[in-house]
């Protein structure tokens, strides 16, 4: 992770999506069936029917899958704007504020707690005793991350391109996903699995998905607007048909309440 929970930088990054809500929501990939297919399997119990919490739910990429499931699914979110944007997305699926250190939850009343895309976000010293809580006995936790797959070559290029202009690539927050860094403690005793995709998409909407992550939000318009001007220039002469395919690695790390 690039900062721990409690600094300012960290804080920063987490209210960065607010300002790029819509964005986010049109622009950002979704999940493949086979990532609620492991969670299910791993659970022992079907989605549908389960009460299910998605925090940190954003504009409700991960929720609106629960929900299609079957799943009496709550989001929790913490940002004005993606709780707007949620809202706008799923009006029939009750959302509350909060997040992840705090759950407005009520003790062993979930069947599957999810995190997609927003573990990294919290303090496991609060995060793992909360989900401990509010599971039910028997209940599963599952947390995963879209990562880019680094093993494509055109990926790991354009990585390397976005690392030498922040100092930084996107994978950086997801590369090191693992029970340890998640869990310090070792009280959740998670399982990994990981689960590959790939989505075709244009040239424009793939910039404009890097673009809603955190690293561009905080070093602001002119420096992301540069940037991905150069990088359409160079996508275009490689693909120019205008279409790309991002493959994705999710990163699944799974747990079951005793």
């Amino acid at each position: 992770m690039t900062s721990s929970p409690d600094t300012p930088g960290h804080t920063t990054r987490a209210h960065s999506f607010n300002s790029a809500a819509a964005q986010y929501a049109a622009n950002r990939p979704s999940y493949p069936a086979a990532l609620l297919d492991t969670i299910e399997e791993f659970a022992g119990r079907p989605l549908a029917g389960a009460r299910v919490a998605d925090v940190g739910a954003g504009t409700g990429i991960a929720t609106a899958l629960l929900h299609a499931r079957g799943a009496d699914v709550i989001a929790v979110e913490p940002g004005d704007g993606m709780a707007a944007q949620f809202r706008r997305t799923l009006p029939d699926v009750p959302i509350v504020r909060g997040d992840g250190n705090h759950l407005p939850l009520a003790t062993a009343s979930l069947d599957f707690l999810t995190y997609a895309q927003s573990w990294h976000w919290t303090d496991p010293a609060h995060s793992v005793p909360e989900a401990l809580r509010v599971l039910r006995p028997g209940g599963a936790l599952a947390l995963w991350w879209n990562t880019g797959a680094l093993d494509v070559p055109w990926l790991a290029e354009a990585a390397q391109r976005i690392d030498r202009y922040f100092g930084e690539s996107i994978p950086a927050n997801t590369k090191n996903v693992n029970a340890r860094v998640v869990d310090p403690t070792g009280r959740l005793g998670l399982t990994r699995r990981e689960v590959r995709w790939s989505r075709r998409v244009p040239v424009d909407t793939h910039l404009a998905n890097i673009g809603s992550h955190s690293l561009f939000l905080v070093h602001g318009e002119e420096a992301s607007t540069a940037f991905l001007a150069e990088e359409r220039d160079h996508l275009m002469r490689a693909f120019p048909d205008g279409l790309v395919e991002e493959v994705y690695d999710v990163v699944l790390l799974l747990a079951t309440r005793a």
